[in-house]
Formats: C-alpha cells, sequence, structure tokens
C-alpha cells in the first residue's frame, strides 16, 4: 500500500476513491461526500451500515456553511466557540444532503478541524470531506498507515502525517439540546 501526498489525496479523493488520514487522534477514512459511488465504498471497505450516518470535516467554518443551519440558530455561538477544534456537532441541514451522508436524517455530524493536516487537505480538495475512523465497525481505529495496511490490505492509501493530541476520538455534541452524544 503506497503512503501519498497530499497532492496524491486530493487526486484520489477528486477521482473517487477512499484515502486515510491523519485527524486529531486516530486515522480516519475519507472521501467526496457528495459521490455517491466513493461513499459505498467506503461503507463497504468499512463495513459499515449507511444509518449510522458519518461525519463531515471541514477546514474552516465557510466550508459547511452552505450545508447546514448555523448562522442565527440560538446555538451558533456555542458552535463556533469550539472551532476550529477537536469538537464535532449535530447540526440540522440546510437543504436535503443526500442520505449517504445524513443516513436518513435531517441532521448532519460536522467538524471543523484544527488539525493542520485536515485543514491542508479540506482546503487543496475545496471543500468538506467524509470523516469516519479507520477501523472495520466495531474494531479499535487504526493510528498509523502500517495498521491501515494490516486492515484494509490494498483497499486504501494511507496519507503519513502526524496525529493530534487528543488520545480519544472528539466529542460529539448535538447543537439544538447541548448535550453530548460521545
Amino acid at each position: 500500500m503506497p503512503q501519498i501526498t497530499l497532492e496524491q489525496a486530493v487526486q484520489q479523493l477528486k477521482a473517487g476513491q477512499v484515502i486515510a488520514y491523519p485527524t486529531e487522534a486516530v486515522y480516519g477514512l475519507g472521501c467526496d461526500p457528495f459521490n455517491q459511488s466513493a461513499m459505498r465504498t467506503l461503507l463497504h471497505v468499512k463495513q459499515r451500515p449507511l444509518e449510522k450516518g458519518v461525519i463531515l470535516i471541514a477546514a474552516n467554518i465557510e466550508q459547511i456553511v452552505p450545508l447546514v443551519k448555523l448562522q442565527g440558530e440560538s446555538w451558533q455561538a456555542a458552535v463556533e466557540e469550539t472551532w476550529p477544534g477537536p469538537v464535532t456537532w449535530v447540526l440540522p441541514v440546510k437543504e436535503n444532503l443526500p442520505d449517504w451522508i445524513t443516513g436518513g436524517r435531517d441532521t448532519v455530524a460536522v467538524r471543523v478541524t484544527a488539525h493542520q493536516g485536515v485543514q491542508e487537505l479540506c482546503i487543496a480538495f475545496g471543500g468538506p470531506l467524509i470523516s469516519t475512523s479507520a477501523n472495520l465497525t466495531g474494531s479499535e481505529p487504526a493510528r498509523s498507515c502500517q495498521e491501515i495496511q494490516q486492515i484494509f490490505a490494498e483497499q486504501v492509501d494511507c496519507m503519513q502525517g502526524e496525529l493530534g493530541q487528543l488520545s480519544q476520538p472528539t466529542r460529539i455534541f448535538d447543537a439544538q439540546s447541548g448535550k453530548q452524544l460521545r
């Protein structure tokens, strides 16, 4: 399994492929959120049911504003004071996002990351990415490209980089209720 550069990762994402990349705590699997074929591949590789939904990760708030209700909402300040940072928020969708992103719900989990490598990836790609832990559903997430190779063999190329400082995946909150979900 080749380790890929930022430029190669962007090329693969734009070509509808799934990649692995370092995030705040673990490696993530990512793809173009609006490419249904790429999303099917990601769910197949991870052995994850569609209904669970996925997280969108972005470099900045501007990348997610067209997708979710945030501006002018009562929870806007609470969300924005944690971004960029290692906090994921479940937000109502602005327009009907595809079911393969939302898992059939009218909300989506979103994180504006402070992880430099992920920010660079999202900026180079030109928008948010799918971000789900790089593991088979129910297993421990990968923390290196070597583990990606062991778990996914030749199915996923890995972008080498440093993990962030978190020991556990990011916390998830529901914006409308304020409740912590993870």
